[in-house]
């Protein structure tokens, strides 16, 4: 028997390993299958370059609980170690057998998918053990050792009895981890960590993983039904996705995955962290912020790269020149794909835009390059006909009607066309264009845009330079006479409401009596505010700035001054102006209830009399 202390390079190595060596103290299973699959993975290539001539068997791992013991083991059938190999990877803490196989074996056969780079996996087992046994017997010719060690420096290492190669890992599970023998809770980690490992892995009598996932493969060798069955895999209750991606690159980095695009429903239930990070078939982590573009969280799917850097937890990714790459090229495999299918199948192409367009949008506004391809594909849906406009497109059909005085083409867009409908007739009657832009990142669209389109510029229909756009062909003489239009400004003179300025125009007498309007850019100071955007909150507390087009031309106000009571014209001319400011929702609270009162009492004189 052979008696030793385990070779440190730190003090009290072992409370910190407990402690603070992975932050969630199941990551240990994900580490110990791991080394199994490593073990399993090196056989393979030992027989590939033919130092191993045995009978190979069924390669599979195991993970036995056994409660009353209060064990949990991990087995596997691979290549096994012998004493020296035991002490040397085992004893010496943090020196990476994978590493050492990997250098040795670089580029033959399976050894480009170990996975241990760091030597340290291992000891995780005593996050949750009061003491751990190693029982392992070699595929070369070599005695059976069993390694045993209480979580402090020392330990034990013996000859021992194994029939088979390969080698069992036996927790002895402490009190503070008990969680970890109830087989649910077992099952449920490795369903995580293991679900697409590259060896079969067994619990009870199921087998827990899909060795031969979909990204593994080529994309020639799969169909769509594959790509669908393999989503349903990732995503049992989600809807069918739009379509898909297929990542695999070797150079300059190495990167396989599939993503997908999600049917967005319109209450936007968007959920993000749906994105698995694996490496080499091993679940990392769903935090993948710093590989894939903001822009793309809300896509579903895998990415597998070994040359994503990890710390020792695999659970947070550090920064590295590739992953700078990899974000890059996912984003291009992303704009050259809604560029193939605008090109391909433009029909297919409006009728996903509802989903698309969030994914499209963010991206222009947070990527110049992406921004490039999507001018091409963007498009926009006319507010009510089943049209939809590139910008290049909207440019031409509105160009003779919807330039201002600085050259700038004015698209005109509504938020909400069913609120905004008086608006949107006035403006279509001119034979404008309106586009609906009413998603949540819409607002934030339209202002970058404005600073990255050529003279282009964003109206809303309801705003008050459209009021101008609109009527800058028209006659502003009214048929009032002076007298008339005095005691009508005299009227609105007497309106209690803030911050309201009131002009009176000759528009046509098809137009609405009384038209409000808001300043664009403090509206959508505000708007951006609501939607809790960086910095503006302070515009939320703002009052709002209204400006409020009576339309001098409309026959009512004939009638309204034709009114001998004084009092009523006040109420009418009032009522008026309350019924504009309802229809853009900044009639609320005491006022809406004066108007209700009054429109009764206003009811109940036109009865009497």
């Amino acid at each position: 028997m052979q008696k030793g202390a385990i070779r440190v390079q730190t003090e009290n190595i072992f409370p910190i390993i407990k402690k603070f060596l992975y932050s969630d103290h199941e990551i240990f299973i994900r580490e110990l299958v791991s080394n199994a699959v490593d073990a399993t993975q090196k056989l393979k290539t030992l027989v590939s370059v033919g130092e191993f001539k045995g009978d190979l068997g069924a390669l599979e791992i195991t993970v036995k609980l056994d409660k009353e013991k209060k064990t949990l083991t991990i087995s596997d059938r691979g290549v096994g170690m012998t004493a020296e190999e035991v002490d040397k990877y085992i004893n010496q803490v943090a020196f990476s057998g994978a590493e050492e196989f990997l250098n040795k074996y670089k580029g033959q056969g399976d050894g480009t998918n170990i996975i241990g780079h760091f030597g340290l996996g291992f000891y995780s087992s005593f996050m949750v053990s009061n003491e751990v046994e190693i029982i392992t017997k070699s595929h070369k010719d070599a005695p059976a050792v069993r390694w045993e060690c209480d979580g402090s420096p020392e330990y034990t290492l013996e000859e021992t009895t194994k029939e088979d190669r390969g080698t069992d890992i036996v927790m002895h599970i402490n009190e503070e981890s008990e969680e970890f023998l109830d087989e649910h809770r077992i099952q449920t980690i490795l369903e995580k960590f293991c679900k697409f490992l590259p060896v079969p892995v067994k619990f009870g009598d199921k087998q827990i993983n899909n060795t031969n996932p979909a990204w593994t493969k080529k994309p020639s060798e799969l169909t769509a039904e594959d790509y669908q069955g393999f989503y349903k895999e990732l995503y049992p209750f989600s809807e069918p996705p739009l379509f898909w991606i297929h990542l695999n690159v070797d150079y300059p980095f190495s990167l396989t995955g599939i993503l997908y695009f999600p049917k967005i429903n319109k209450s936007y239930e968007i959920q993000k962290d749906k994105i698995g990070l694996y490496s080499n078939q091993v679940f990392v982590t769903d935090e993948v912020k710093e590989i894939v573009p903001e822009f793309l969280m809300l896509l579903h799917g895998v990415i597998d790269s070994p040359d994503i850097p990890l710390n020792v937890s695999r659970s947070y990714l550090q920064g590295d020149p590739n992953v700078k790459k990899i974000s890059a090229y996912i984003t291009k495999k992303v704009g050259d794909k809604l560029d193939e299918i605008f090109r391909n199948d433009r029909a297919g192409f409006e009728e996903k835009w509802e989903s698309i367009g969030l994914f499209a949008k963010y991206g222009m506004m947070t990527d110049d390059k992406f921004q490039e391809k999507g001018n091409k594909f963007l498009i926009m849906h006319d507010v009510d006909a089943s049209k939809y406009y590139t910008l290049e497109e909207y440019k031409q059909e509105t160009a003779a009607l919807q330039t201002n005085k600085d050259g700038n083409i004015i698209i005109l867009y509504a938020t909400n066309p069913i609120q905004q409908d008086s608006y949107i007739q006035a403006a279509k009657n001119k034979g404008y264009k309106i586009v609906k832009m009413d998603t949540l990142v819409d607002a934030a669209f339209i202002n970058t845009m404005e600073s990255k389109w050529e003279k282009v510029s964003f109206t809303r229909v309801d705003a008050d330079i459209v009021d101008n756009l609109i009527d800058q062909n028209e006659p502003s003489d009214s048929v009032l006479t002076q007298d008339q239009e005095a005691k009508l400004k005299e009227l609105f003179g007497h309106l209690p409401q803030l911050h309201v300025k009131v002009e009176l125009k000759g528009l046509s007498a098809e137009a609405q009596p009384v038209i409000v309007t808001r300043p664009e850019l403090m509206r959508r100071m505000k708007d951006m505010a609501a939607a809790g955007g960086s910095g503006m909150s302070w515009y939320a507390s703002m009052p709002d700035e209204i400006n409020m087009t009576v339309n001098a031309n409309h026959p009512i106000y004939l009638q309204i001054l034709n009114e001998g009571d004084e009092g009523r014209q006040q109420k009418k001319v009032r009522n008026l102006a309350d019924l504009a400011l309802l229809s853009q929702n900044l009639l609320t609270g005491a006022d809406l209830t004066a108007f209700v009162n009054r429109s009764v009492e206003l009811m109940e004189g036109e009865k009497n009399n």
